[in-house]
């Protein structure tokens, strides 16, 4: 089969995979296609952690039209009993002739023995088709097999001048309605939401995605000295939805211990003059999330920046200009002394929301490059 025929159906595929986005997770996007050879006769994409796999679902779709047919797939096919049986068992049994897969899959489990099981069973496997494409879907399921950390998206939303705040602290509102909602949409996707103790303190916020996603994400607080009050949103609601406050090992020990009453759960650890952020996503990722959301505010954000660990943003920029002293910047930090250093969005898009700039996009992800 031609390569432009096998690139367009791995496009199908991806299209289909994109649609358990917020579903699956801590699973990776998975979309498959199969191909008779005049026509497609069977899609499916994995819609539920712990349900039937992207091509175990076409497959099923397909029927007896999978026998010598042709399987599209977005990631290697598992050959280990995990949640559900061996894709590889329903592949060779519906008779497939060759699978066309688009990357391999990074988790330890699998790691090319989904391909060398196919191939020992007599189905011609090819793997390479749209990789780079299919590597990106999944970024957020690739930093945390092979890092063990969860893939970090910075959210802010500031003026045309930089500002996410006027000089007095009021930031109601920046953005409009609309880059609001999709802000929430946002949230309704993501693992967990974290934001600085000075975030919290000024502005009380819930952090929760309205109306509700398909996650329930838990709110993450940077919070050394342990100051969140008992009587805030976050706190009185702990018990509903989770909220981890992060807290240096030498925070007052009756604020923690009123915290962890309130039904907050602690995570402590060692730092100086603040929480560090490669350990704090050590934690995450054990704790098993995949998706973290920053959500400010500006020495939170900056120490994510100086860390290294921010790997995409979604940044929402009105139409309008306040002026004043730079006292409500998005990010502080340490930041780059040079220009030449300063970190550069590799993969970006830009939107219009009722006159709102929305501008997505993705830094370097070294771990999709070594892989």
């Amino acid at each position: 089969m031609n390569g432009e025929i096998d690139g367009e159906l791995m496009r199908r595929a991806l299209v289909e995979a994109e649609r358990g986005r917020g579903l699956v997770e801590p699973n990776p996007l998975v979309g498959a296609v199969v191909w008779d050879g005049a026509q497609v006769v069977g899609v499916g994409f994995h819609a539920r952690c712990g349900g039937p796999h992207a091509e175990v679902a076409a497959l099923a779709n397909a029927g007896a039209n999978a026998n010598g047919a042709v399987l599209y797939v977005t990631l290697e096919p598992c050959a280990h009993h995990g949640k559900t049986p061996p894709c590889t068992e329903a592949v060779i049994a519906s008779g497939i002739e060759r699978v066309v897969a688009a990357t391999r899959d990074p988790n330890p489990q699998v790691a090319g023995g989904g391909c060398e099981v196919l191939r020992a069973a007599g189905v011609e496997v090819e793997v390479g088709v749209l990789a780079d494409e299919a590597k990106r879907l999944n970024a957020p399921f690739f930093k945390r097999v092979l890092r063990g950390r969860p893939y970090v998206v910075a959210k802010w939303a500031m003026t045309l001048d930089g500002r996410t705040a006027t000089s007095s602290g009021d930031s109601r509102w920046i953005s409009n309605a609309h880059s609001r909602g999709r802000v929430h949409a946002l949230r309704g996707r993501v693992d967990a939401i974290l934001v600085g103790i000075g975030t919290a303190l000024v502005d009380d916020p819930l952090l929760t995605a309205r109306p509700a996603g398909p996650r329930l994400a838990a709110r993450v607080v940077l919070d050394s000295a342990a100051r969140l009050p008992l009587d805030s949103q976050l706190v009185r609601t702990a018990r509903a939805i989770p909220c981890w406050v992060a807290v240096d090992e030498h925070a007052p020990a009756g604020r923690v211990a009123a915290l962890e009453a309130a039904g907050c759960i602690i995570l402590p650890f060692s730092g100086l003059g603040g929480i560090p952020i490669p350990p704090l996503l050590d934690e995450l990722g054990r704790l098993g999330v995949t998706n973290l959301l920053v959500e400010g505010g500006g020495r939170a954000l900056g120490s994510f920046l100086d860390a290294g660990e921010v790997d995409a943003v979604e940044v929402f920029i009105a139409p309008a200009v306040v002026g004043g002293p730079p006292t409500h910047l998005p990010t502080f930090g340490h930041g780059r002394d040079r220009i030449a250093d300063a970190l550069r969005l590799e993969r970006r898009t830009f939107e219009i929301l009722d006159g709102d700039l929305h501008l997505s996009g993705t830094f370097r992800h070294p771990w999709l490059d070594d892989f």
